[in-house]
């Protein structure tokens, strides 16, 4: 199969009345809006589509608002925006989901300060290792650290068979073309551990069918935009949307032997694709309309 290579989002358009937009890797990389991005996002909106941004961050909706401002993509150019953070506050808000209900009430946060509103405001207490009751996983402490590095708590919270609820399954996330761990490679090490996780985020069926309620649009009329084969791909082809539009610049861009905001070659665009099985409707280099 050969993968569709557009220039512009403008060549698919007409196939959805909205789109889930992806941000790490596609509107910003961790620092900086990617040239054209915002133009992309004004364009999306005079062309009467709905746009939700949908990112596996580990922190409530209200912070990455905030962050694209401090970025230049102001509130009023989309229209909703909705975390993997933002679902597990409600998930341990609500406790409806038996996973989540069966949790005790006494939390160790493996992850750094910034993402503790995930879970601030609730009726739970930040303990440490030894007398919590179960892990909130919103991803490593630093940069620079690796899975390694969370390999000793991760075996002394498996001696004591604490669940671990995981706040992004993303494994690595690009910040200015450096690779970063993000807390779905710990809790993908937990699990070849022997332990037991929740997640909530792409490719979950369950946070797409937040998005969708949230947009009132029909899963079909549809679109996503994203960088990662294994979550944004994945995910809107699970959960039945019109597919997605695979961005080459961001996590994929070296197994796609390209420097971000290159065009790949067919041959190693429609390698990538095949080996991971995930295909999207078509690829495009970057964010644009």
């Amino acid at each position: 199969m050969s993968i569709a290579q557009i220039s512009g989002l403008a060549a698919i358009a007409d196939r959805a009345d909205a789109f889930i937009l992806d941000l790490w890797g596609v509107v910003h990389d961790g620092v900086e809006a990617y040239a054209g991005a915002r133009d992309t996002l004004v364009a999306l909106r005079a062309a009467g589509k709905q746009s939700l941004l949908l990112s596996n961050a580990p922190r409530r909706a209200d912070a990455l608002v905030e962050q694209l401002a401090r970025m230049g993509i102001g509130r009023e150019l989309y229209d909703h925006v909705l975390s993997s953070g933002e679902a597990v506050y409600l998930e341990l808000r609500d406790r409806t989901d038996p996973f989540y209900a069966a949790l005790g009430r006494n939390l160790y946060h493996m992850g750094p300060e910034r993402d503790e509103n995930v879970f601030l405001g609730l009726d739970y207490v930040s303990v440490d290792l030894e007398h919590a009751d179960f892990i909130l996983n919103t991803g490593p402490w630093d940069m620079e650290e690796t899975v390694e590095d969370y390999a000793p708590a991760m075996q002394q919270a498996l001696t004591r068979q604490l669940p671990m609820v995981c706040a992004n399954p993303d494994l690595v996330v690009m910040r200015q073309g450096q690779p970063i761990v993000c807390a779905g490679a710990l809790a993908e090490r937990y699990v070849a551990m022997g332990g037991l996780v929740s997640m909530r985020g792409k490719p979950d069926p369950a946070i797409y069918a937040q998005a969708l309620k949230i947009l009132g649009v029909p899963a079909a009329r549809v679109l996503a935009v994203g960088d990662a084969l294994h979550t944004d791909v994945k995910g809107a082809n699970g959960a039945g949307l019109a597919g997605a539009v695979f961005v080459t610049q961001g996590i994929h861009a070296k197994d796609l032997a390209i420097a971000p905001g290159e065009v790949p070659t067919q041959d190693n665009l429609d390698r990538l694709v095949a080996e991971h099985g995930d295909v999207p409707v078509a690829a495009i280099r970057s964010f644009l309309w």
